[in-house]
C-alpha cells in the first residue's frame, strides 16, 4: 500500500507563494509600507528561506560526476532562469517606445550596472532566486567532496552579515548564497533529527521552537531579507528566529496527521508557475494603465483586482507551463536522478525593487 503523502511542505510552499505574490502586488500599488503590512512582513520574513530549507531537507546527496551534475542543474535552474527572465524583459521593453513618447522619458530608472550587479531581469526581478539556488547547489556539491568541510557552514551567517556591512559587493545578487546554504544544511540537519527521534519528541521540540520564535519576535525582533541580503533590527535574532520558525513550523506540520488543504497545496505543488509568471503580469497591468494615462500607485482598488486575477491566471497557466521544459525545468529525459527538491515547487521570490 502506497504511503500517504504528507502535505506539510506543500502547505508551507503555498503560504510562501501567496505571501510573495501579495507583497509584489502591494509594492506595485504603493501599499507595501502601510503599518499592518509591515507587521505581516515581520512575522513572515523567514518564508523566503524556507525553499532552501526544504531543498536541504529532501537532499540525499549531490553525486560525484561533475559534468552530469552541472548539466542537470543548468537544465533545471539556469535555463528556466534565463527563459523567464527574457520573457519578462521582452514585456518590459515592449512598452518602451510608447511610454517614453507619452511621458518624455522612461517611467522607471534604468541602470547599466543592473546587468552585472543584480541577477533579476527588468520585467521579472524575482528570477534572482533561481540563479541563487543554482549557486547553492553548486556550492553544496563541492563542499560535500571534502570530508567534514560542511562544518564551515556554521560560519555562513556571519559571512553573509559581513557582506551586508560591506555593501553587498558580490555580483549577480550572490551575497545571499551563504545564508541560503546555511538554511539548506539546516533542512538537512532537521531531516536527520526527524528520523532519529519519535514523532512525539519532535512535536514537543517543534512546539518549543515555535514558542521561542513568537516570544523573541515580540521582545527583540530582527529581520533578514533574502533578496537584498539585508539585515534589520537585531541581526542575531533574525537568524535564530528564522531557524526556530523553519524547524518549528515544519516539525509541527510533519508530525500532524496528513491533511491536504486544496488551494494552498495546489499552489505549493505548482509554485514554479506562480513564481515565474506573476511579475511580468504585474508589469503588463501597470504599463497598460500608464499607456492610457492612469497610475495604479496608491490604489487599493487595483490591489483588490490584481490579487484574485493574478492567482487565477497563474492557476490557468499551470498545465501549459509545466509542459514547457525550458520554463518549468521539467525535462522528460535526464541521466541524473530527479532533483531532491523539485524545482517545480520552488519559488519564490522577491523582486529587484521590493523587499521579500
Amino acid at each position: 500500500m502506497a504511503k500517504e503523502r504528507n502535505h506539510a511542505f506543500d502547505i508551507l510552499c503555498g503560504i510562501c507563494i501567496i505571501r510573495m505574490v501579495t507583497l509584489h502586488i502591494m509594492a506595485f500599488c504603493g501599499k507595501d509600507k502601510v503599518d499592518w503590512w509591515l507587521e505581516v512582513m515581520q512575522w513572515s520574513y523567514f518564508f523566503m528561506s524556507f525553499f532552501f530549507f526544504k531543498a536541504g531537507y529532501f537532499n540525499k546527496g549531490t553525486g560525484t560526476n561533475d559534468k552530469e551534475y552541472l548539466t542537470d542543474r543548468c537544465k533545471r535552474l539556469l535555463i528556466p532562469y534565463l527563459s523567464a527572465g527574457l520573457i519578462g524583459l521582452a514585456i518590459y521593453f515592449a512598452f518602451y517606445p510608447h511610454l517614453t513618447a507619452r511621458y518624455k522619458g522612461w517611467v522607471e530608472p534604468l541602470q547599466i550596472e543592473h546587468i552585472w550587479e543584480n541577477a533579476g531581469f527588468y520585467g521579472n526581478g524575482p528570477v534572482w532566486f533561481l540563479f541563487s539556488f543554482f549557486c547553492v547547489y553548486i556550492l553544496v556539491h563541492y563542499i560535500e567532496k571534502i570530508k567534514y568541510l560542511h562544518w564551515i557552514v556554521i560560519s555562513f551567517p556571519l559571512i553573509s552579515y559581513l557582506l551586508w556591512t560591506w555593501g553587498n559587493p558580490l555580483w549577480m545578487s550572490t551575497n545571499n548564497v551563504f545564508m541560503a546554504t546555511f538554511f539548506f544544511y539546516l533542512g538537512r540537519l532537521w531531516h536527520i533529527l526527524m528520523q532519529r527521534y519519535s514523532k512525539k519528541q519532535i512535536r514537543y521540540l517543534s512546539l518549543v521552537l515555535t514558542v521561542i520564535f513568537i516570544a523573541v519576535n515580540f521582545i527583540h525582533p530582527g529581520k533578514y531579507v533574502m533578496s537584498y541580503n539585508e539585515f534589520s533590527g537585531c541581526s542575531l535574532t533574525a537568524v535564530t528566529n528564522a531557524t526556530c520558525a523553519l524547524c518549528g513550523l515544519s516539525g509541527l506540520l510533519l508530525t500532524a496527521p496528513p491533511v491536504r488543504i486544496p488551494i494552498l497545496c495546489f499552489i505549493g505543488e505548482h509554485s514554479m508557475v506562480y513564481f515565474i509568471s506573476h511579475y511580468p503580469m504585474l508589469y503588463f497591468y501597470k504599463f497598460m494603465h500608464l499607456s492610457y494615462g492612469r497610475s495604479i500607485y496608491n490604489r487599493w482598488d487595483d490591489v483588490l483586482i490584481l490579487i484574485p486575477a493574478v492567482f487565477c491566471i497563474c492557476s490557468w497557466f499551470v498545465p501549459y507551463i509545466e509542459q514547457i521544459p525550458w520554463l518549468s525545468g521539467r525535462w522528460k529525459s535526464s541521466t541524473q536522478p530527479r532533483l531532491p527538491l523539485d524545482v517545480r515547487n520552488q519559488p519564490g521570490t522577491d523582486a529587484q525593487n521590493n523587499q521579500g
